[in-house]
Protein backbone atom coordinates (compact mmCIF):
# COMPACT_ATOMS: atom_id res chain seq x y z
CA UNK A 1 0.00 0.00 0.00
CA UNK A 2 2.87 2.16 0.72
CA UNK A 3 4.07 1.50 -2.60
CA UNK A 4 0.94 2.63 -4.15
CA UNK A 5 0.74 6.25 -1.94
CA UNK A 6 4.64 6.98 -2.86
CA UNK A 7 4.01 6.14 -6.71
CA UNK A 8 1.15 8.58 -6.18
CA UNK A 9 3.49 11.51 -4.19
CA UNK A 10 5.93 11.50 -7.25
CA UNK A 11 3.36 11.39 -9.92
CA UNK A 12 1.41 14.71 -8.17
CA UNK A 13 5.08 16.13 -7.39
CA UNK A 14 5.61 16.13 -11.28
CA UNK A 15 2.03 17.32 -11.95
CA UNK A 16 3.12 20.56 -9.70
CA UNK A 17 6.32 21.10 -11.30
CA UNK A 18 4.85 21.41 -14.62
CA UNK A 19 1.70 23.08 -13.71
CA UNK A 20 3.79 25.80 -12.20
CA UNK A 21 5.57 26.67 -14.71
CA UNK A 22 2.39 28.30 -15.94
CA UNK A 23 0.16 28.89 -13.14
CA UNK A 24 0.01 28.49 -9.26
CA UNK A 25 -1.24 25.56 -8.19
CA UNK A 26 -3.70 26.10 -5.10
CA UNK A 27 -3.52 23.08 -2.86
CA UNK A 28 -5.05 22.38 0.51
CA UNK A 29 -6.13 19.34 3.70
CA UNK A 30 -7.94 18.53 5.70
CA UNK A 31 -7.84 16.50 8.94
CA UNK A 32 -10.93 13.95 8.87
CA UNK A 33 -10.10 13.24 12.75
CA UNK A 34 -10.26 17.01 13.36
CA UNK A 35 -13.82 17.15 11.70
CA UNK A 36 -15.33 14.14 13.23
CA UNK A 37 -14.49 15.50 16.88
CA UNK A 38 -16.18 18.45 15.77
CA UNK A 39 -19.43 17.05 14.38
CA UNK A 40 -21.84 16.88 16.95
CA UNK A 41 -24.10 14.39 15.48
CA UNK A 42 -20.97 11.98 15.30
CA UNK A 43 -19.61 12.87 18.69
CA UNK A 44 -22.95 12.32 20.50
CA UNK A 45 -22.97 8.77 18.54
CA UNK A 46 -19.55 8.06 19.43
CA UNK A 47 -20.20 8.56 22.89
CA UNK A 48 -22.88 6.45 22.52
CA UNK A 49 -20.78 3.39 21.19
CA UNK A 50 -18.25 3.85 23.54
CA UNK A 51 -21.09 3.34 26.64
CA UNK A 52 -21.85 -0.30 24.94
CA UNK A 53 -18.40 -1.20 24.66
CA UNK A 54 -17.90 -0.82 28.29
CA UNK A 55 -20.76 -2.35 29.06
CA UNK A 56 -19.09 -5.08 26.72
CA UNK A 57 -15.67 -4.74 28.76
CA UNK A 58 -17.72 -5.25 31.74
CA UNK A 59 -19.22 -8.74 30.71
CA UNK A 60 -16.14 -9.82 29.78
CA UNK A 61 -14.61 -9.06 32.77
CA UNK A 62 -17.79 -10.65 34.93
CA UNK A 63 -17.20 -13.56 32.50
CA UNK A 64 -13.83 -14.05 33.53
CA UNK A 65 -14.40 -13.91 37.13
CA UNK A 66 -16.90 -16.76 36.71
CA UNK A 67 -14.33 -18.97 35.29
CA UNK A 68 -11.53 -18.04 37.72
CA UNK A 69 -14.20 -19.16 40.30
CA UNK A 70 -15.44 -22.50 38.77
CA UNK A 71 -11.42 -23.37 38.29
CA UNK A 72 -10.20 -22.46 41.97
CA UNK A 73 -13.77 -24.56 43.11
CA UNK A 74 -12.76 -27.48 40.95
CA UNK A 75 -8.84 -26.94 42.49
CA UNK A 76 -10.33 -27.48 45.98
CA UNK A 77 -12.15 -30.14 45.47
CA UNK A 78 -10.28 -32.40 42.89
CA UNK A 79 -9.05 -34.52 45.65
CA UNK A 80 -12.89 -35.63 46.63
CA UNK A 81 -14.21 -36.16 43.17
CA UNK A 82 -13.74 -38.94 40.57
CA UNK A 83 -12.38 -39.19 37.57
CA UNK A 84 -15.56 -38.64 35.40
CA UNK A 85 -16.79 -35.73 37.51
CA UNK A 86 -13.70 -33.83 37.05
CA UNK A 87 -13.19 -34.33 33.20
CA UNK A 88 -16.98 -32.76 33.58
CA UNK A 89 -15.67 -30.06 35.48
CA UNK A 90 -13.26 -29.42 33.01
CA UNK A 91 -15.22 -29.72 30.12
CA UNK A 92 -17.39 -27.11 31.23
CA UNK A 93 -14.53 -24.74 31.99
CA UNK A 94 -13.66 -24.86 28.57
CA UNK A 95 -17.17 -24.64 27.18
CA UNK A 96 -17.12 -21.30 29.34
CA UNK A 97 -13.51 -20.09 28.20
CA UNK A 98 -14.74 -21.35 24.01
CA UNK A 99 -17.89 -18.72 25.36
CA UNK A 100 -16.10 -15.64 26.02
CA UNK A 101 -13.34 -16.07 23.26
CA UNK A 102 -16.45 -15.89 20.59
CA UNK A 103 -18.20 -13.16 22.21
CA UNK A 104 -14.62 -10.84 22.64
CA UNK A 105 -14.25 -11.98 18.62
CA UNK A 106 -17.81 -10.80 18.09
CA UNK A 107 -17.79 -7.42 19.91
CA UNK A 108 -14.18 -6.46 19.57
CA UNK A 109 -12.46 -8.32 16.78
CA UNK A 110 -11.56 -7.09 13.06
CA UNK A 111 -14.93 -7.34 12.24
CA UNK A 112 -16.74 -7.28 15.21
CA UNK A 113 -19.40 -5.28 16.20
CA UNK A 114 -17.18 -2.24 17.45
CA UNK A 115 -15.67 -1.78 14.29
CA UNK A 116 -18.85 -2.69 12.40
CA UNK A 117 -20.85 -0.15 14.24
CA UNK A 118 -17.94 2.57 14.07
CA UNK A 119 -17.82 2.56 10.00
CA UNK A 120 -21.55 3.12 10.02
CA UNK A 121 -21.22 5.57 12.55
CA UNK A 122 -18.57 7.25 10.12
CA UNK A 123 -19.81 6.83 7.20
CA UNK A 124 -22.54 9.69 6.62
CA UNK A 125 -20.46 11.85 7.84
CA UNK A 126 -17.62 11.36 5.80
CA UNK A 127 -20.16 11.37 3.00
CA UNK A 128 -20.77 14.73 4.19
CA UNK A 129 -16.88 16.11 4.35
CA UNK A 130 -16.55 15.33 0.95
CA UNK A 131 -19.47 17.04 -0.66
CA UNK A 132 -18.28 19.90 1.26
CA UNK A 133 -14.89 19.79 0.36
CA UNK A 134 -15.96 19.32 -3.10
CA UNK A 135 -17.99 22.42 -2.65
CA UNK A 136 -14.92 24.60 -1.44
CA UNK A 137 -12.88 23.66 -3.62
CA UNK A 138 -15.18 24.46 -6.76
CA UNK A 139 -15.98 27.71 -5.17
CA UNK A 140 -12.21 28.37 -4.30
CA UNK A 141 -10.34 26.76 -6.76
CA UNK A 142 -8.50 24.61 -4.93
CA UNK A 143 -6.27 22.14 -7.75
CA UNK A 144 -5.65 19.25 -4.65
CA UNK A 145 -7.29 18.32 -1.34
CA UNK A 146 -5.38 15.80 0.83
CA UNK A 147 -6.53 13.80 3.98
CA UNK A 148 -3.88 14.24 6.68
CA UNK A 149 -5.23 11.55 8.49
CA UNK A 150 -5.18 8.93 5.80
CA UNK A 151 -2.29 6.58 4.85
CA UNK A 152 -0.88 9.30 2.66
CA UNK A 153 2.53 10.74 4.97
CA UNK A 154 2.60 14.83 5.23
CA UNK A 155 6.24 15.30 6.47
CA UNK A 156 4.99 18.98 6.83
CA UNK A 157 1.76 21.11 6.14
CA UNK A 158 1.28 24.92 7.01
CA UNK A 159 -1.93 25.54 8.65
CA UNK A 160 -2.65 27.91 6.48
CA UNK A 161 -3.51 25.58 3.78
CA UNK A 162 -5.88 23.24 6.23
CA UNK A 163 -9.44 23.85 5.19
CA UNK A 164 -10.73 21.09 7.79
CA UNK A 165 -12.62 24.49 9.67
CA UNK A 166 -14.30 25.53 6.75
CA UNK A 167 -15.85 21.73 5.91
CA UNK A 168 -16.89 21.98 9.42
CA UNK A 169 -18.35 25.40 9.05
CA UNK A 170 -20.18 23.73 6.12
CA UNK A 171 -21.59 20.74 7.58
CA UNK A 172 -22.84 22.54 10.54
CA UNK A 173 -24.26 25.47 8.49
CA UNK A 174 -26.46 22.53 5.86
CA UNK A 175 -27.58 21.22 9.44
CA UNK A 176 -29.21 24.59 10.61
CA UNK A 177 -30.77 25.57 7.38
CA UNK A 178 -32.81 22.43 7.67
CA UNK A 179 -34.41 24.00 10.30
CA UNK A 180 -34.79 27.38 9.36
CA UNK A 181 -37.74 29.08 6.69
CA UNK A 182 -36.90 30.52 3.64
CA UNK A 183 -36.13 34.00 4.44
CA UNK A 184 -33.90 32.92 7.25
CA UNK A 185 -31.34 30.43 5.06
CA UNK A 186 -31.56 33.99 2.44
CA UNK A 187 -30.63 36.05 5.93
CA UNK A 188 -28.22 33.31 7.00
CA UNK A 189 -26.48 32.72 3.79
CA UNK A 190 -25.75 36.21 3.91
CA UNK A 191 -24.16 36.17 6.94
CA UNK A 192 -21.92 33.43 6.08
CA UNK A 193 -20.81 34.85 2.93
CA UNK A 194 -19.33 37.53 4.94
CA UNK A 195 -17.78 35.56 6.99
CA UNK A 196 -16.59 33.22 4.77
CA UNK A 197 -14.85 36.81 3.03
CA UNK A 198 -13.11 37.32 6.49
CA UNK A 199 -11.52 34.02 6.53
CA UNK A 200 -10.38 34.22 3.05
CA UNK A 201 -7.97 36.71 4.19
CA UNK A 202 -4.66 36.22 3.12
CA UNK A 203 -2.81 34.28 5.46
CA UNK A 204 0.72 35.72 4.76
CA UNK A 205 -0.09 39.09 5.19
CA UNK A 206 -1.66 38.45 8.25
CA UNK A 207 1.02 36.66 9.95
CA UNK A 208 3.51 39.46 8.63
CA UNK A 209 0.62 41.99 10.00
CA UNK A 210 1.06 40.03 13.44
CA UNK A 211 5.00 40.01 13.36
CA UNK A 212 5.03 43.88 12.34
CA UNK A 213 3.28 44.23 16.04
CA UNK A 214 5.12 41.90 18.00
CA UNK A 215 8.15 44.11 17.00
CA UNK A 216 6.15 47.09 17.92
CA UNK A 217 5.13 46.02 21.60
CA UNK A 218 8.60 44.90 22.09
CA UNK A 219 9.70 48.70 21.14
CA UNK A 220 7.46 50.39 23.48
CA UNK A 221 8.90 48.28 25.76
CA UNK A 222 11.82 48.60 25.57
CA UNK A 223 11.36 52.57 25.81
CA UNK A 224 8.99 52.16 28.36
CA UNK A 225 12.34 49.98 30.59
CA UNK A 226 14.89 52.48 29.37
CA UNK A 227 12.39 55.48 30.46
CA UNK A 228 12.48 53.67 33.73
CA UNK A 229 15.77 52.86 34.47
CA UNK A 230 16.56 56.53 33.64
CA UNK A 231 13.81 57.74 36.44
CA UNK A 232 15.19 54.81 38.83
CA UNK A 233 18.77 56.64 37.90
CA UNK A 234 17.49 60.10 38.64
CA UNK A 235 15.89 59.63 42.08
CA UNK A 236 19.30 57.52 43.00
CA UNK A 237 21.12 60.84 42.30
CA UNK A 238 18.60 62.42 43.98
CA UNK A 239 18.99 60.65 46.74
CA UNK A 240 22.45 60.61 47.25
CA UNK A 241 22.61 64.71 47.06
CA UNK A 242 20.19 64.24 49.90
CA UNK A 243 22.48 62.14 51.76
CA UNK A 244 25.21 64.08 51.16
CA UNK A 245 23.73 67.65 52.23
CA UNK A 246 22.32 66.18 55.48
CA UNK A 247 25.37 64.67 56.41
CA UNK A 248 27.21 68.14 55.63
CA UNK A 249 24.51 69.58 57.90
CA UNK A 250 25.17 66.82 60.61
CA UNK A 251 28.78 67.73 60.50
CA UNK A 252 27.95 71.29 60.94
CA UNK A 253 25.62 70.45 63.88
CA UNK A 254 27.86 68.24 65.61
CA UNK A 255 25.61 65.48 65.28
CA UNK A 256 26.26 61.80 63.13
CA UNK A 257 23.08 60.47 61.70
CA UNK A 258 21.43 57.32 62.56
CA UNK A 259 21.09 54.25 60.02
CA UNK A 260 19.08 51.68 60.26
CA UNK A 261 20.11 48.79 61.95
CA UNK A 262 20.82 45.87 59.91
CA UNK A 263 22.59 42.13 60.33
CA UNK A 264 25.70 43.17 58.75
CA UNK A 265 26.31 46.44 61.28
CA UNK A 266 28.50 45.63 63.84
CA UNK A 267 26.51 45.88 67.86
CA UNK A 268 26.52 49.06 69.08
CA UNK A 269 27.99 49.28 72.41
CA UNK A 270 26.37 50.85 75.74
CA UNK A 271 28.57 53.77 75.71
CA UNK A 272 28.09 54.83 71.97
CA UNK A 273 24.37 53.97 72.44
CA UNK A 274 24.36 56.48 75.53
CA UNK A 275 26.70 58.95 73.89
CA UNK A 276 23.94 58.84 70.51
CA UNK A 277 21.35 58.84 73.09
CA UNK A 278 22.57 61.85 75.08
CA UNK A 279 23.70 63.68 71.72
CA UNK A 280 19.95 63.26 70.43
CA UNK A 281 18.23 64.20 73.49
CA UNK A 282 20.45 67.64 73.82
CA UNK A 283 20.10 68.61 70.48
CA UNK A 284 16.75 68.07 68.31
CA UNK A 285 18.58 68.88 65.39
CA UNK A 286 20.50 65.35 65.70
CA UNK A 287 16.76 63.90 66.17
CA UNK A 288 15.41 65.69 63.10
CA UNK A 289 18.56 64.46 61.43
CA UNK A 290 18.41 60.80 61.96
CA UNK A 291 14.70 60.32 61.36
CA UNK A 292 15.48 62.00 57.78
CA UNK A 293 18.44 59.47 57.47
CA UNK A 294 16.06 56.59 58.11
CA UNK A 295 13.48 58.41 55.50
CA UNK A 296 16.24 57.96 52.87
CA UNK A 297 17.33 54.77 53.87
CA UNK A 298 14.23 53.64 53.70
CA UNK A 299 13.76 55.48 49.96
CA UNK A 300 16.99 53.84 48.77
CA UNK A 301 15.78 50.45 49.38
CA UNK A 302 12.71 51.22 47.73
CA UNK A 303 14.80 52.71 44.95
CA UNK A 304 16.56 49.12 44.53
CA UNK A 305 13.99 47.15 44.86
CA UNK A 306 12.41 49.66 42.13
CA UNK A 307 15.87 49.11 39.92
CA UNK A 308 15.75 45.03 40.80
CA UNK A 309 12.21 44.60 39.44
CA UNK A 310 12.87 46.85 36.20
CA UNK A 311 15.83 44.89 35.04
CA UNK A 312 13.59 41.80 35.57
CA UNK A 313 11.53 43.34 33.33
CA UNK A 314 13.88 44.25 30.88
CA UNK A 315 14.99 41.00 30.61
CA UNK A 316 11.69 39.39 30.06
CA UNK A 317 11.24 41.88 27.03
CA UNK A 318 14.73 41.29 25.49
CA UNK A 319 13.68 37.20 25.92
CA UNK A 320 10.57 38.24 24.34
CA UNK A 321 12.02 40.14 21.50
CA UNK A 322 14.91 37.10 21.08
CA UNK A 323 12.13 34.34 20.70
CA UNK A 324 9.93 36.47 18.30
CA UNK A 325 13.26 37.23 16.04
CA UNK A 326 13.95 33.33 15.97
CA UNK A 327 10.66 32.16 15.63
CA UNK A 328 10.55 30.56 12.02
CA UNK A 329 9.10 32.91 9.28
CA UNK A 330 5.57 31.43 7.37
CA UNK A 331 5.99 32.45 3.99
Amino acid sequence: MKKYFLIAILILCTVFQTNAQSKGVKIGYIDMEYILQNVPDYSEAKSQLEQKAQKWKQDIEAKKIEIAKLKDALKTEKALLTKELIDEREEEIKFQEDELLDFQQKKFGPNGDLITQKAVLVKPIQDQVFTAVQDIAEAKKYDFVFDKASDLTMLFSAKRYDISDQVIRVITRAEKREQMTAKQVKAQEAKDALEDAASDTNPTLEARKKALEDKKKAREQLVADRKAAAETKKAEQAAKRAELLDAKNAKKTGTVPVKEKTNDDKTTSPTEANKTSDSTAVDPKAEKAAARAKLLEDRKKALEEKKKKILEDREAAKKAKEDAKNKPKTE
